[in-house]
């Protein structure tokens, strides 16, 4: 299937947010690349981790990814933050490969889908339609993106 012009240009923003070039220069596979698993664990205050923000918009990928694969619907704003046991540098860079291997898949799935697929329901009407979803995930993950910037200048700083 071509890719379309919209769905295309919203895989474009997607990858920009986790792979870079976008406008704010900022994205999460830079800013994530030198966070060792016991900076992503570590407490500022009462602020979600890096490991939870990371997972929570990892999850979210996934259950939309889900969607796009032609699944159900399956997700749970509660789980979102419940990321698993984290005891290793291993157990965090495999949480990463993880998420990154999750994005590629969603780009790809996203350049795929037809634009006249954009403004149907997305599941339930409640949750609006596939542009909303899509580009959704663009904004969630810019607003975590810079909440994990801020923490990670937090923790280096003490």
């Amino acid at each position: 299937m071509e890719a379309t012009a919209t769905s295309a240009q919203i895989a474009k923003h997607f990858k920009e947010v986790f792979f870079g070039g976008n406008w704010t220069c900022v994205n999460l596979k830079d800013t994530l690349s030198d966070v060792t698993h016991t900076e992503a664990l570590a407490q500022v205050h009462s602020f979600n981790t890096i490991a939870t923000l990371t997972y929570h918009i990892a999850y979210f990928v996934k259950v939309v990814k889900q969607v796009l694969q032609g699944g159900p619907l399956e997700g749970n704003d509660k789980l979102s933050f419940n990321h698993p046991q984290i005891q290793s540098e291993e157990d965090w860079q495999n949480m990463l490969k993880s998420m990154w291997t999750d994005a590629e898949a969603f780009i790809q799935l996203t350049e795929q889908l037809p634009d006249a697929k954009l403004p149907t329901v997305f599941e339930d009407a409640k949750y609006g339609n596939y542009y909303r979803n899509l580009f959704g995930i663009i904004e969630h993950t810019h607003y975590h993106l810079g909440q994990i910037t801020f923490l990670k200048k937090l923790i280096r700083e003490k």
